[in-house]
């Protein structure tokens, strides 16, 4: 089962690397292109920081935060088991691809791309793997106060 958790977590960093060099050699930064009218477009973006721009030009910083994380999550999974700990272990598979995702762009980017922006609201230029994050955190709050009760 584990390999299987593994497997999908290279699944979806190749997804989120993928996306983002997409975005990297067919988009000029600034560059927007609708998507879904008044809902979504494609916009080339460079972050520097973590969400919202937040310790923005502090890479070295969010770098090791990201490393630590990651080595957390590791010891997490001991509790991964998708036949009997199924959401929290979908969480930690979302959660580690996410945290990879970033990581990577910080270390051979020294910036994060981001290029998902929604139309209909005032909300920051995100990524796959910001989706991950958030998704997994909600999946692994869910499971813990609600299932786990």
């Amino acid at each position: 089962m584990l390999a299987l958790g593994i497997g999908l977590i290279v699944v979806l960093v190749s997804i989120d690397q993928i996306s983002k060099l997409l975005i990297i050699k067919h988009m000029t930064i600034g560059q927007e292109i609708p998507f879904i009218k008044n809902v979504l477009s494609i916009t080339s973006h460079r972050n520097t920081g973590a969400a919202w721009g937040i310790l923005g030009d502090h890479t070295f910083l969010l770098t090791i935060v990201s490393i630590v994380a990651l080595g957390f999550m590791g010891y997490m999974m001991k509790d991964f088991n998708l036949r009997t700990n199924r959401w929290y272990s979908i969480s930690m598979i979302m959660l580690i691809a996410g945290a990879l995702g970033n990581l990577i762009d910080r270390v051979f980017r020294q910036e994060v791309v981001d290029f998902l922006k929604f139309e209909f609201i005032n909300f920051p230029i995100f990524n796959f793997a910001d989706t991950l994050l958030t998704i997994g955190v909600i999946i692994f709050l869910i499971d813990y106060i609600l299932i786990k009760k």
